[in-house]
């Protein structure tokens, strides 16, 4: 027995020893805050100033200067972060986190952006050029005086690879891929629908908009009534039987509206409290820990000139500050769900896999081989087709294969010009800078310090001739290669319109000519944008940031609140004798918000998918038997077949239109908890919570209940929602609103963990600027 517990206490020394090693490592990966670190290439000393927050101010003589500390910083707080970003654009995921990334490398490393980032880089003018050399070196920098590898390093048992200059822009190219590539199932879905589906059934189904719609030019679309049953050449809808086709047309509702996207505002100084014009912007991507964004300041005073200063949100991996302030311009983004890929169908010459047809003759298709390296296992080839435009990638349900022509695969689509923006003092040169920008293409929304707004597409457009782009075209069609980007000065913009108000939420912006050069790629729905623009027409004093901050933090349920109407009635009028008193009861307690306390909102947002699901699942069966994600019912027609109830479209699964909605409404009040804050809770983590059980639960945040939904302004879901709340004037930076969940840190032993991040949660402001500095970084040249 003693042998036994000397062994024992043996052993818990040796754990005791291990944990303590363990613990040493990971702390001495913590970034320095304090004191005094060489640099070399600075031209200068730069302060780098931190709050309590840990927001950054780095205070330097040069912009190089500049960009060299805000990657030392980067790398310091975010390295693992950066990796994870230019590793998903290039396909390279699996050589840092092993096989099961394996499938996500196969997608996206056709897409060559690694060697499109060297070309894009080579293209860059020196001066922007040096910057990337700066923020590099500084990456590397940075990562090398920590005392120990990244925590997620340590675990994985890896070492970062060196940051290269070219991997800022793979950054950038990540966060397309995350904007945009949905654009190619949305084409295929709207191709499969149209080629199998009756004409009028098809345009039915996906009209374009209705009465949601809110755009800044143009009116709401009238959608089409259901079409006749002459109409539909004999189509009937498809029985489905047990399937399962509805539980994938469900899941499809349900994330419909939690498509990356984002809100932006901005009203005209004629408006505001202050007379400069207010920006507001909440970016709604995923979210886990840490952010995706980091909150900095830069002040770059050179010998000669003026000082400048910029603050706001940078993008670790990359050294510009993207959506923010300089004092005499503001600006922010959204996504423009605008058409940037285009499908082309291989007409393969009989006979041949490698020859396609053209209007000119034929062209065979070329093969780069690609070697997938893989942490733990064996690399894996990998084959490349490509085609003139583009490679090939997809493959619908009639074995026919098709190229994607992607604004992202040309080098002049990819730039650093929006850097410029630091530097902007009128709308009008910040609005040239945007369409100049190499970036996504996103809805642009800023205003200037006398007061003026406006909106373009900030990123590059491509030039179509002869035809929309919104379904494939075929190899041999003339008009199937683009004729290039569209020139900067023919991008649409709207400027100082005369109600002193700007609002883009991922919905039609524009109509007519405008319309046709930025296409569609599938705009959400414009009820978060109609919501929007009515709560800033009923601002009739003068603005003030919080005005905004509460359109911003605004969940009540406008759009449900007609589908709460329609389950009420369901449920009060049922002939089925089935006791529904505990549903009647929680629709009665309709909050009119998405509020935590809702007892109703939950079941009525189900019930509005179970809906959906059933129509879409009997209707669109040809659709999905041709390609396997045939998209959402649009909002449109799902509402006017549950109202108005045509005969010769019921599901014949059911024997009537109220069986369909009742099966819809009991299905919804099983499957959701009591209140909406028990389904909608905070899941923000770390990538690998789950892969450290023990120590997990310091990798991530409280499960709060959030309110808001994606069909009101404040979007929230589990892991999705506002990736920072920004409302600022320019010029009145110090008024100013700006926090995001998370917090500055990417290191869970940081004094500022999560710091902030209760704000976020419960809707507090916290100052557009960095506070007070607590702690002071000294780097000097080396």
């Amino acid at each position: 027995m003693k042998l036994l517990a000397r062994l024992a206490a043996v052993l818990l020394v040796v754990v005791a020893l291990v944990c303590l090693g363990a613990w040493l490592a990971v702390r001495a990966s913590l970034p320095d805050l304090d004191g005094e670190e060489p640099l070399a290439g600075l031209q200068g000393e730069v302060v780098v100033d931190r709050d309590s927050l840990g927001v950054v101010h780095i205070q330097a003589t040069t912009r190089a200067d500049a960009a060299r500390a805000l990657g030392y910083v980067h790398a310091q707080e975010r390295r693992f972060q950066m990796d994870l970003l230019r590793r998903a654009a290039s396909g390279e995921l699996s050589a840092l986190l092993g096989p099961t990334l394996l499938s996500a490398d196969s997608v996206l490393r056709p897409h060559l952006f690694r060697e499109r980032a060297r070309a894009a880089y080579d293209a860059l003018p020196n001066d922007h050029r040096a910057i990337l050399d700066a923020y590099a070196s500084g990456v590397n920098a940075g990562t090398d005086a920590l005392g120990a590898r990244p925590f997620e390093y340590l675990v994985l048992r890896q070492s970062p690879d060196a940051w290269r200059p070219e991997d800022a822009l793979l950054a950038a190219y990540a966060m397309t891929i995350d904007l945009q590539r949905s654009d190619l199932d949305d084409e295929l879905a709207v191709f499969a629908r149209t080629e199998v589906l009756p004409p009028a059934l098809a345009r039915f189904l996906d009209p374009g908009g209705d009465q949601w719609d809110a755009p800044l030019a143009g009116e709401a679309v009238s959608p089409p009534p259901p079409p006749e049953a002459d109409s539909l050449g004999g189509f009937l809808p498809s029985p489905v039987g047990d399937s399962g086709i509805e539980d994938s047309f469900l899941s499809e509702l349900q994330r419909d509206a939690l498509r990356v996207g984002s809100n932006n505002w901005a009203v005209s100084g004629a408006r505001t409290a202050s007379g400069a014009a207010m920006v507001a912007n909440d970016m709604h991507l995923g979210i886990s820990l840490p952010n995706i964004w980091f909150r900095a300041s830069m002040t770059v005073t050179p010998e000669a000139g003026a000082a400048m200063t910029v603050s706001g949100v940078t993008l670790p991996g990359t050294p510009l500050v993207i959506v923010g302030s300089n004092g005499s311009v503001a600006w922010g983004f959204t996504n423009s769900y605008g058409d940037y890929v285009d499908l082309v169908r291989l007409e393969m010459e009989p006979g041949m896999t490698n020859l396609v047809r053209t209007d000119t003759g034929t062209v065979e298709l070329s093969t780069q081989r690609e070697t997938l390296y893989v942490a733990g296992a064996d690399s894996v080839l990998l084959d490349v087709e490509i085609s003139p435009w583009g490679p090939v990638l997809l493959e619908d349900g009639r074995g026919d294969r098709y190229a994607v022509q992607w604004a992202a695969h040309r080098p002049e689509a990819t730039n650093l010009r929006l850097i410029e923006l630091e530097g902007a003092q009128s709308l009008d040169e910040a609005l040239d800078i945007a369409n100049r920008s190499g970036i996504p293409a996103q809805n642009f929304v800023a205003g200037d310090r006398s007061g003026r707004i406006g909106w373009t597409i900030a990123g590059r457009i491509p030039e179509r001739v002869g035809r929309s782009g919104q379904e494939p075209t075929a190899s041999t069609d003339p008009d199937a290669l683009w004729t290039g980007l569209l020139a900067p000065e023919a991008v649409p913009r709207i400027v100082d319109p005369a109600d002193g108000q700007l609002w883009t939420a991922n919905a039609r912006v524009v109509s007519g000519d405008a319309l046709r050069l930025i296409g569609d790629g599938g705009y959400a729905s414009g009820a978060r944008a109609q919501q929007i623009r009515d709560g800033l027409r009923a601002l009739t004093r003068p603005i003030v940031p919080a005005d905004l901050l509460a359109i911003q933090l605004d969940d009540r349920a406008v759009f449900m609140s007609r589908w709460r109407d329609l389950l009420s009635g369901i449920v009060t009028d049922a002939s089925d004798g089935v006791d529904r008193s505990a549903l009647r009861q929680r629709l009665d307690g309709w909050t009119g918000r998405a509020s935590t306390d809702s007892p109703s909102y939950g079941v009525v947002k189900r019930f509005r998918a179970e809906v959906g699901s059933r129509i879409a699942a009997s209707l669109m069966a040809l659709p999905l038997a041709m390609y396997d994600d045939p998209g959402a019912l649009s909002e449109a027609a799902i509402w006017q077949l549950a109202s108005e109830r045509p005969a010769h479209l019921l599901p014949p699964d059911w024997d009537s239109w109220e069986a369909l909605l009742l099966s819809a409404a009991d299905e919804a009040a099983a499957a959701t908890p009591q209140t909406w804050g028990l389904e909608n809770k905070a899941e923000i983590e770390h990538p690998l919570a789950d892969a450290l059980p023990l120590v997990g639960r310091l990798l991530r945040m409280p499960a709060d209940p959030i309110p808001g939904d994606a069909w009101t302004p404040r979007v929230a879901a589990a892991s999705f929602g506002s990736s920072e709340r920004m409302v600022v004037s320019p010029g009145r930076e110090d008024e100013g609103i700006l926090h995001m969940p998370g917090g500055q840190a990417g290191h869970p032993l940081s004094p500022y963990w999560g710091a902030g991040h209760d704000a976020w949660v419960e809707g507090r402001p916290l100052p557009f600027l960095p506070g007070r500095p607590v702690w002071t970084l000294r780097l000097v040249p080396a």
